[in-house]
């Protein structure tokens, strides 16, 4: 299948030379190639331009995930068609492995998985494998270990009409996919069996099968949705379906026992190597862990932790690179695909640092017995590894790094013109000593015209309580950096956009590819701390975010012209100049981006757009509920609300509004544990 791009508009500025030079170079065997595009440019725009009419596969790789949920909804408009998919870290909350020899602290991997994150990253691998017009919006943790593509493939699993096969069958293949089988709770990536039906549900789709049997073979499949159980207008034809795996890594038991063998002997060799350096600890710790895991891989097919056998699975030799998402590309499309880096001057940093952090963590639990030797194996990639493994790459950036500038010669194309014919936003300096009194009149001014204004601090904490105070001096303001929940993280720009609030505080998630036409005015707080988040890179993104409206300005707090700013200012100058004289030769006159309102990347799931009307409740609402009309799920946070009430009220002292509370708990626990 061909890509098919839909868009209301056509390529104009220079984004029409921007894109015959970035495909002459990709048809012409460029290995890479960079955009230089300002803010605003239509970078995105360009991008797909040229996946379309190369038709060619596509990973494009950000740099966090609040820039790849936009890309991604943005590439989903260009192409609703087509397989566009996400594919991010899918921890809500992730503590990895570690140990503290100074305190003999162990920590123990915790992780809070998102689901509906998960199922995304499996609709990621689940296209690569079976579709040609493929674009995956990937974070950096693309470059992690998620096994090997061709192990993944084996595990396919067809289903048509006339299949020699029966339930019993079927179900103990789909548990080697690592599917569950739950007659009661029907949810991803798990199936239920009701006499000769077995109903299926992907764990990367919305949509659930049914199967029919007779005697020896698959009579009937259907597509249902799987919340009202109705059927759903999908054509299965007579090809019939393909089920693929639940998890991204798998191990069955054949290879299970091939690997056995070696992971004893290993096990054997490092245990004695520890006894002989008088580690007799940590010798009976690894000889204890690993034997449990062992035992439990065997009889489950999965243990918490069999990342770090990976190494034996995958069948790779000591200190061979592991498998990542890239290689799934290799493995479908051979050189035949592009990879796009976005903000490259951030991102590819990150994809060099990454290694050597994971490195360090990994050695000290293998020294103090936790882990065997083969676990510093289950690593990201090293940058050259990565390197190796792209064909054809497009570095996109405002602010491009001296190596990408480098590695593309002369294939550096620059994106200076915005179709808007918007120039870049005039810069003004003020004393950053009543820096917070100016911000919050600033922000005053423009709420009362419905204009939106962003501000940058240094800090996390800053954030957070430069909001509240905001607030409590009567502004609607919220903040946005990286403790914010993934999928929160779109909502709450959303809401900015909608109106719903007129300031927004952030530290880092602000500077780079923030699509917000509404933002009239970009305030840099201690703009002259010279540092990481006060470089000229970060200043000149950071600007950058006020050049989608015709009204956009920039505000730097500063005592004093720091080098960096001096470079950022000047080169904005630069751009604007340009800009300027391209709008005046051509008789343009600029107008604000206008741009829709996209739908969210995944829609909330039904337990929690049930229980966002519970959070609403007063407590007086919540002690009339009915409680047989709560899921199990709302009624454990149902409970967890009133206790969180009853403590409050104790602490004021309001003992008998307390009581009643308590016993109303007491009831509903009864109550759950009767049922």
């Amino acid at each position: 299948m061909k890509f098919t791009l839909k868009s209301n508009f056509q390529p104009s500025g220079d984004q029409p030379e921007a894109i015959k030079s970035l495909e002459k170079g990709i048809k012409s065997g460029a290995r890479d190639q960079v955009l230089l595009g300002v803010t605003g440019s239509g970078k995105t725009f360009t991008m797909a331009n040229v996946i379309a009419d190369l038709n060619m596969p596509t990973l494009i790789i950000s740099h966090n995930k609040t820039l790849a949920g936009q890309l991604y909804q943005e590439m989903r408009d260009f192409f609703p068609d087509n397989a566009v998919s996400y594919f991010v870290s899918y921890y809500d909350y992730y503590q990895p492995e570690a140990y503290v020899p100074s305190s003999d602290t162990y920590i123990e991997k915790e992780a809070t998985v998102n689901e509906r994150i998960d199922k995304l990253r499996l609709q990621s691998t689940t296209n690569i494998m079976t579709r040609n017009d493929v674009i995956v919006v990937a974070s950096v943790s693309c470059i992690y270990n998620i096994g090997d593509p061709r192990e993944y493939g084996k595990y396919e699993l067809p289903i048509y009409l006339g299949l020699k096969t029966d339930w019993k069958t079927l179900g103990e293949k789909l548990i080697n996919m690592q599917y569950d089988r739950s007659d009661y709770e029907f949810s991803r990536g798990s199936f239920r069996v009701r006499g000769y039906t077995m109903d299926i549900y992907p764990a990367y789709q919305d949509v659930a099968y049914r199967i029919e049997f007779g005697i020896d073979s698959v009579t009937s499949i259907t597509a249902f949705d799987p919340v009202s159980g109705k059927s759903v207008p999908e054509t299965i034809g007579k090809t019939g379906i393909v089920i693929f795996p639940a998890k991204l890594y798998l191990v069955n038991q054949e290879r299970y026992q091939n690997s056995e063998a070696q992971i004893r002997a290993d096990l054997s060799h490092e245990y004695q190597t520890l006894k002989d350096q008088n580690k007799l600890v940590e010798a009976q710790r690894l000889m204890q862990r690993t034997n449990y895991d062992l035992e439990t891989l065997k009889e489950l097919g999965s243990v918490n932790g069999i990342e770090n056998y990976s190494r034996y699975f995958d069948g790779r030799k000591p200190g061979e690179r592991p498998y990542c998402l890239p290689d799934f590309f290799a493995h479908a499309y051979g050189n035949n695909w592009l990879c796009i880096i976005d903000e490259s001057h951030m991102t590819v940093p990150q994809i060099r640092g990454m290694f050597n952090g994971d490195q360090a963590r990994k050695r000290t639990l293998i020294n103090y017995g936790f882990r065997l030797e083969a676990a510093i194996d289950n690593r990201p990639l090293k940058f050259d590894e990565f390197y190796d493994l792209i064909p054809k790459t497009i570095y996109v950036s405002a602010t491009p790094n001296d190596w990408e500038l480098e590695m593309a010669g002369d294939k550096v194309i620059e994106q200076l013109v915005r179709p808007t014919g918007i120039v870049d936003p005039e810069i003004e300096i003020r004393s950053s000593k009543n820096e917070i009194e100016d911000v919050i009149a600033e922000i005053k001014k423009r709420a009362l015209i419905d204009e939106r204004v962003l501000v940058t601090t240094l800090t996390k904490k800053t954030a957070e309580d430069l909001a509240g105070y905001l607030t409590e001096q009567g502004i609607r303001a919220k903040y946005l950096h990286s403790d914010v929940k993934t999928l929160e993280r779109t909502d709450i720009l959303d809401a900015l956009r909608k109106n719903e609030f007129d300031c927004l505080i952030g530290v880092n998630l602000l500077r780079e590819g923030l699509d917000l036409p509404e933002v009239t005015l970009v305030a840099i707080l201690d703009a002259d701390r010279e540092g990481f988040l006060r470089s000229r890179v970060s200043l000149i993104q950071t600007m950058g975010r006020a050049a989608r409206n015709i009204k956009g300005e920039v505000i730097l707090y500063a005592e004093n012209i720091t080098p960096s700013m001096k470079q950022a200012i000047e080169e904005i100058a630069r751009r604007r100049n340009y800009q300027l004289a391209y709008n005046k030769k051509l008789g343009i006159n600029p107008e604000t981006i206008i741009k829709p309102l996209r739908e969210k990347i995944v829609e909330n799931d039904a337990d929690d757009l049930a229980w966002q009307g519970l959070e609403d409740k007063s407590t007086d609402g919540l002690m009339k509920l009915d409680a047989s009309s709560l899921t199990p799920v709302d009624r454990v946070k149902w409970i967890k609300r009133l206790e969180r009430d009853m403590k409050k009220l104790a602490e004021s002292m309001q003992f008998e509004s307390a009581i009643r509370l308590r016993d109303k708990i007491r009831e509903l626990k009864e109550d759950t544990l009767q049922g």
